[in-house]
């Protein structure tokens, strides 16, 4: 590949280049850059995580309140291998995410289903675009009390709250891309005599399905979000109740480290969203920056 070069993250082929040699240095640039990425997303962690750890044994803060990342992951380290006294970190696991796996299911179902049925009737959706609006302005996190009162401490609360947090967000993006689907589609699809229903299921959810999909990353985070705020004002297992704990003990570290247990869920879990995106999204072209870099 001696004709070509790279400037500036650019690559620059000579006159004559092959096919073969474009290619070629198309994956090493591709490499190149994730490599570089890594990197520096490493740098930018030791250095976040070095600055506190100083900052703390220096006195520069508060240690108490913000405590130390050695003593966080020596916390994190015990939680995994001793738990609390209520129960293994698995067993904490399996109750919040229960709660939220099941509010996380319900609330993207229903809300795909009502968004998709009020995105392509608009006379429902005037009907009941109000109420919606109406009910989406109401702070979730205050329904949490609410839910517990009518459904009691159980596992129902809990996933009350998570279908209400996941609900709006996954409707309004399946509202929306329908809305958005592309109308020559819809009217070619309509001409070579497609019924209401093959349009919808072959036009409308497919062009939607990127709205849908972005509903969806951020909407699981919300669902382990509501099951937490649930376990915080009435529950005797689940992460929520551990940092609930931690905070009566004054305990930071294991405040710190139960945020660690669920931020490594919920990572896994949009990764795993990732690839089935990927999977049932062939079709779609590229997004920028996913291309050759």
């Amino acid at each position: 590949m001696s004709g070509i070069t790279i400037q500036n993250g650019s690559i620059i082929y000579a006159p004559g280049t092959s096919d073969a040699e474009i290619e070629a240095a198309a994956r090493a640039a591709t490499r190149a850059r994730t490599a570089k990425v890594i990197f520096w997303r490493l740098v930018v962690l030791v250095v976040a995580l070095g600055s506190w750890e100083i900052s703390a044994r220096m006195e520069w803060i508060d240690a108490f309140f913000y405590s130390y990342p050695t003593e966080i992951f020596k916390r994190l380290w015990e939680f995994i291998i001793e738990g609390t006294d209520e129960g293994s970190i698995w067993l904490h696991l399996y109750y919040t995410l229960s709660a939220a796996l099941i509010g996380f299911f319900l609330g993207s179902f229903i809300g795909i289903i009502c968004g998709v049925a009020l995105g392509r009737n608009r006379f429902l959706s005037d009907i009941f675009s109000v109420y919606i609006k109406v009910l989406n302005a109401i702070p979730r996190v205050v329904l949490a009390p609410i839910f517990i009162l009518v459904l009691g401490f159980g596992l129902a609360s809990k996933v009350a709250v998570s279908f209400i947090m996941v609900f709006f967000i996954v409707f309004a993006n399946a509202f929306q891309g329908v809305r958005e689907a592309d109308r020559a589609m819809i009217a070619n699809a309509q001409i070579l005599g497609a019924s209401d229903w093959q349009v919808t299921r072959q036009v409308i959810i497919p062009s939607a399905m990127s709205w849908i999909f972005a509903s969806l990353h951020l909407s699981f985070s919300f669902a382990v979000v509501g099951a937490i705020v649930g376990e915080f004002i009435g529950a005797n297992k689940g992460i929520g109740h551990v940092i609930q704990l931690a905070r009566g003990l004054h305990d930071t570290a294991l405040m710190f480290a139960s945020i660690i247990v669920i931020l490594v869920v919920v990572l896994l879990a949009e990764f795993l969203m990732t690839l089935v995106e990927k999977r049932l999204a062939k079709w779609r072209p590229p997004a920028a920056g996913e291309g050759h870099g």
